[in-house]
């Protein structure tokens, strides 16, 4: 069984206040957009041995392959539902510490296609909490449509947004942001209107009124992302932001935007955009 983990960007980032619990309570616009790991899961022959094993490809991830969200939301479904052996393979696209949500989605992913494919009967409902265990973006791409993500990430309310009519480049500079780094140097504050309301005003208005409260302390220390922003602008896009708290770049284009030379030795991704509605 193959599947195709897809990344979001984010529309707004605001940090509202810190937890008790360590954590931040967040509120932001996620939107899926089109590029995608790729997962593989094959059925091992149970004389073979037991367990899971995952081999990755493609980017390079520096950790274990145990604290690997694709390993840990196989395993969490093997102990509860008694999976037979398996073999995974994950071919690493979307780059870590970008923002983008690839090991968020990876692990979503995992859980609906293992639950599917294996037709264990696991609710939606019960997918989201699973998922929550694995990480505070995970329970978004169980569903996987536009929505206003809050809390700690498992406040979910699906949005009407439609942005088929734009044309998405996304700028990775190969840096990787500490998300804990991030967080520290950010003031947290409640906005006066809610992201959610203020997607409601023309895209074009979204310049002055839709911000990521990470762009600040990222640009601070890295101006070469803030570079970024500022030329996407120039090129002519509609909208512009840092994407999570991590150091892709994106812009919204009225029409394909000719983009080679434009940003050096980055990665440069570009798509029209799709109506993503649960």
């Amino acid at each position: 069984m193959i599947c195709f983990p897809n990344a979001k960007i984010n529309i707004g980032l605001k940090v509202i206040e810190k937890r008790s619990d360590g954590y931040h309570n967040t509120e932001s616009i996620f939107y899926p957009i089109s590029l995608s790991d790729v997962l593989e899961f094959s059925e091992r022959d149970k004389t073979s041995g037991r367990g899971i094993s995952l081999v990755t490809t493609g980017i390079n991830i520096d950790s274990p392959v145990e604290e690997n969200l694709v390993f840990l939301a196989a395993e969490l479904l093997r102990k509860e539902y008694s999976l037979p052996p398996l073999d995974i393979h994950l071919h690493k696209l979307i780059p870590t510490g970008s923002g983008l949500g690839g090991g968020s989605s990876d692990a979503a992913f995992s859980l609906r296609s293992l639950n599917y494919y294996f037709n264990i009967g696991i609710t939606e409902e019960k997918l989201l909490k699973m998922a929550y265990v694995l990480g505070s973006d995970c329970p978004f791409f169980i569903k996987n449509s536009s929505a206003f993500i809050s809390g700690r990430g498992e406040k979910f309310q699906r949005i009407e947004l439609d942005l088929s009519r734009f044309h998405l480049v996304v700028v990775y500079p190969d840096i990787h942001i500490d998300t804990g780094t991030a967080y520290s140097r950010v003031i947290p504050a409640k906005p006066d209107i809610p992201v959610h309301e203020l997607i409601k005003h023309p895209v074009r208005q979204w310049r002055k009124s839709i911000t990521n409260d990470f762009e600040k302390p990222v640009f601070s220390e890295f101006p070469q992302i803030k570079s970024i922003k500022e030329k996407l602008y120039q090129m002519g896009a509609v909208y512009s932001s840092l994407t999570g708290s991590g150091s892709a770049v994106y812009g919204l284009f009225d029409k394909k935007t000719e983009t080679a030379g434009q940003f050096g030795n980055y990665t440069v991704w570009q798509e029209k955009l799709k109506k993503k509605q649960a």
